[in-house]
């Protein structure tokens, strides 16, 4: 009876997870959504005919039990049960966005599911033999269809249940080959949607000066105020991007921070199911160390902590100076998320200080304001009890500490002096499209549509929107432009200042595998694991809500190749790695 009861268990948990969630109606719905869970039934009962032990079958029983459990409060938040990529990522860093959700809704539905997975096989065993049979073979038979319909109906990925989906993530999804390409060359050449814009007249512009960049966390541009949106959660930067170039289709390469950053520092592609630390060790020629070898005083301040997802051995490498992070700052080396932002722009500051009237620098800044679970100092004007009222006080909050900066570096003297960079690490999601909340699992524009600004003092006198594509890449080549110096050969970015047509490619492996691009106004979304195509016209539709897939098969056909072989190819030369 425990395989017939892990079934059922299965079942109950899968719609305690998603029942608040759309789904498509299709008589293929139940064949397409439980068959995983059937299968895992199956390979209960095939386990205990075969080593016929059953304290061996008790115990697998107890196992699925407890890890289906725990996934039930993961899907009602994300939409997907725990990954290997999703647990590689729920250690002690991530700690308060876990205890978020022990609330005493989901501890009612694991412990109601923990005491039926217990009474459950005693009470099927009442079942006459024939009703259980044909109960059994009913089951089968529903589930058998699900592999081979599977394409037929989108369920986003709501059919793995937390056995399969840690299988699925565990097996190997791209294969890396060796493949040479100009693989941001749109392949729909002569049909561009937009005319980029020419800043080449700004080469050298910044030369000479000193450089901050500063990372926006979990920012899409979406919700800021010079993007369009109708609240101002961060008037201090509202304010920056008056006399600002404003890029207006930047994209994240990775929806993540730590693989966000190394693109970023190394202008090159993250590789899909690679962990952050293997990048760590792949070539890189690093932003940090073109202005060190230049001259320039180098550091990175991070609010948050560097143990985390292979960050320390990342920016380890990056040839900054000085490297210090939350536990360096305020001495508190068990936080989850770090100290205040108002410290570590206490520290940045009092750096700057030390450093000697004629030495220039290069300062990055990490904050960690604006990450879930949206933790505010001090409260913000958004009243509203939901996630994206605390997200954009969170938000509101950090952009006091960015004042802070500005107004000391003004107060410094700097204000006249110093390029201000400006660039969203990813995005956040708020349920725009079914299941997508956070910023790791889908590459909609709410998860790697970013802001990114370009303030040169006394240069950029008045704010200029660029509609050219960009990716977060590209920031690096563009910095070392504008700055007059070398640009590595290596970097697979290019500078922003080019009136090129270019595309943005990005992904992501933390649940469902996910390929996307920008071309101009057409976003493609390719999702590995069913090869389903999503095509939206970002520009008449930019909450990418009609999919035109069918309509443009060639442009699918186009995109996907493209990916495919984008894909491989970057799979390859992380493999290279030593």
């Amino acid at each position: 009876m425990k395989p017939a009861s892990l079934v059922t268990i299965l079942v109950l948990a899968k719609v305690a997870g998603l029942s608040s969630r759309t789904l498509p109606l299709s008589l293929w719905l139940p064949s397409v959504l439980f068959w995983d869970d059937v299968a895992v039934g199956v390979a209960l009962w095939a386990i205990d005919r075969v080593v016929k032990r059953p304290r061996v079958t008790t115990a697998i029983y107890w196992i699925v039990i407890g890890w289906t459990v725990l996934n039930v409060p993961v899907v009602r938040a994300l939409s997907s049960p725990l990954t290997v990529n999703m647990l590689g990522a729920a250690g002690g860093a991530l700690r308060d966005s876990v205890t978020h959700y022990a609330t005493a809704g989901n501890t009612l539905i694991v412990t109601c599911l923990l005491l039926l997975a217990w009474r459950l096989p005693r009470e099927l065993a009442r079942i006459p033999p024939l009703a259980a049979m044909i109960s059994t073979l009913a089951a089968i038979a529903v589930a058998l269809p699900g592999p081979l319909v599977e394409r037929r109906v989108d369920v986003h990925g709501f059919e793995r249940n937390a056995v399969t989906a840690l299988v699925r993530t565990s097996l190997p999804r791209v294969e890396g080959r060796e493949l040479a390409g100009e693989w941001r060359l749109s392949p729909m050449l002569g049909l561009a949607s937009l005319t980029p814009v020419d800043l080449g007249s700004l080469r050298h512009a910044a030369a000479g000066r000193n450089v901050a960049l500063i990372a926006l966390e979990s920012t899409a541009a979406q919700y800021l105020r010079s993007y369009g949106a109708a609240d101002d959660p961060m008037p201090n930067l509202t304010w920056l991007a008056e006399t600002a170039i404003q890029f207006d289709r930047a994209y994240a390469v990775y929806p993540e921070s730590i693989k966000g950053l190394f693109a970023l520092l190394c202008s090159r592609s993250p590789a899909f199911d690679i962990p952050a630390e293997v990048h760590a060790r792949a070539a890189c020629a690093p932003l940090a160390r073109a202005f060190s070898t230049a001259g320039y005083r180098t550091a990175l301040f991070h609010s948050g902590r560097f143990a985390y997802l292979g960050m320390q051995e990342v920016v380890a490498r990056q040839g900054f100076e000085t490297l210090e992070d939350a536990g360096a700052i305020g001495g508190n080396v068990q936080s989850s998320f770090g100290v205040d932002e108002p410290a570590t722009v206490s520290r940045m500051l009092a750096w700057v200080d030390a450093l000697g009237r004629d030495e220039r620098f290069f300062l990055t800044y990490l904050p960690v304001a604006g990450h879930h679970p949206y933790p505010a100092a001090q409260p913000g004007p958004f009243a509203g009890s939901d996630d994206l009222s605390a997200y954009k006080n969170a938000l509101y909050d950090g952009d006091r500490s960015l004042g802070a900066l500005l107004q000391g570096l003004r107060a410094r003297g700097h204000d006249r002096d110093t390029m201000f960079v400006l660039y969203g690490d990813h995005g956040e999601a708020f349920g725009q499209h079914d299941g997508n909340f956070g910023h790791t699992l889908f590459i909609y524009d709410e998860n790697v549509r970013v802001p990114l600004y370009v303030s040169i003092p006394g240069v950029t006198t008045g704010r200029v929107t660029v509609p050219n594509v960009a990716s977060t890449i590209d920031i690096a080549p563009t910095i070392l432009e504008l700055a007059g110096l070398p640009v590595p050969g290596a970097y697979e970015g290019q500078s922003l200042l080019e009136p090129r047509s270019r595309l943005a490619l990005f992904q992501t492996d933390y649940s469902l595998g996910l390929f996307g691009l920008q071309d101009g106004c057409w976003k493609y979304i390719f999702e590995i694991d069913s090869s389903r195509s999503r095509l939206f016209d970002t520009c008449a539709d930019p909450q990418e809500s009609r999919d035109r897939a069918l309509e443009l098969p060639s442009r699918v056909r186009a995109y996907s190749a493209r990916l495919r072989a984008w894909t491989s190819a970057t799979r390859a030369a992380m493999e290279r790695a030593p």
